[in-house]
């Protein structure tokens, strides 16, 4: 994924009754130059790419700070996975954005599937609906 970029996630079904929830998230570089980047999970789109992390977005889904430096001697390879067990039955958005040093990264996602009946089909429709509000 190159440095300043938002890729959408397809999830969405018809009927919403697949929710899923994430529990993996792992970054690496596909270079060896520095990096400083942030990337990140939301369950609607965004405009731009931040490397800002602000837990109290209720639509973040997880975020992933990464860091390495070619000199792995004085600065080895770093990072930094959070994520929320929030069940969501939408698309969804990654974002990566560099600090300092900009570089493209690798990710690796996985979603468990869950099966939701009626009710928590409805919440979690409406509350990604409210979201994107």
């Amino acid at each position: 994924m190159a440095d300043g970029a938002i890729e959408k996630v397809h999830l969405q079904t018809i009927d919403g009754t697949i929710g899923y929830k994430i529990v993996k998230l792992q970054v690496m570089s596909n270079t060896d130059v520095d990096v400083e980047s942030t990337l990140k999970v939301y369950s609607v789109i965004q405009t731009t790419a931040t490397s800002d992390t602000d837990f109290s977005d209720n639509t973040l889904l997880a975020a992933a700070h990464y860091s390495q430096h070619y000199s792995g001697g004085s600065y080895p390879e770093d990072q930094v996975i959070t994520f929320d067990n929030t069940v969501f039955n939408q698309d969804i958005y990654i974002t990566l954005k560099g600090h300092s040093y900009t570089a493209a990264l690798n990710y690796y996602l996985e979603l468990e599937q869950v099966t939701l009946d009626g009710t928590a089909t409805a919440v979690a429709t409406l509350k990604n609906i409210k979201n994107r509000s």
